[in-house]
């Protein structure tokens, strides 16, 4: 990124507070995630936007992560009419109903093991990718999973942030 403001971060700027809330809500359901990029508003470039983001990733709290996570259906099962899931979730569209009822079990053991949804970037990934994925991650910690978590949670919302921008552009 250059050190100008790209036309998608000056219309990010620009929108009026419940429009931005709602445009960060779509990318992240934490609260406090939306509320800490919002106060740092105007951002310079998109570069700043994601340092924010990744900033205000690094802030939540346990319960901020939680409600984050409850914004993420389960792999495999993307929220029916929610373009945004189907697409990252893409890698298990094709899937085998052998591998979809497998990661079927798997999301439930993981579920009951940590209490919450298996969220992984799944943008570019396979669905063998994010099965192993699953099966490598069920044996950590639950301090281990919180922290990978929070890591995979940046990089979706990094993602999320980028399409938002560009979309913006197109607009």
């Amino acid at each position: 990124m250059t050190s100008s403001t790209t036309p998608g971060i000056a219309r990010f700027n620009a929108l009026a507070e419940p429009a931005a809330t709602a445009a960060l809500h779509e990318a992240c359901a934490s609260s406090a995630w939306g509320s800490k990029l919002l106060s740092r508003r105007p951002y310079a470039t998109a570069e700043d936007l994601f340092a924010a983001s990744d900033a205000a990733m690094a802030e939540l709290t346990s319960d901020d992560l939680a409600e984050a996570m409850a914004g993420h259906p389960p792999i495999g099962r993307p929220k029916p009419g929610d373009p945004t899931s189907s697409r990252e979730q893409r890698g298990m569209a094709g899937a085998s109903g052998e591998l979809k009822a497998e990661m079927l079990e798997l999301n439930l053991a993981y579920q009951e093991k940590f209490g919450h949804v298996f969220l992984i970037c799944a943008t570019g990934r396979t669905g063998e990718q994010m099965r192993d994925a699953v099966k490598e991650r069920i044996g950590n910690s639950p301090e281990q999973e919180r922290e990978i978590v929070r890591a995979e949670l940046g990089k979706i919302n990094r993602i999320r942030l980028t399409r938002l921008l560009e979309e913006e552009e197109t607009a």
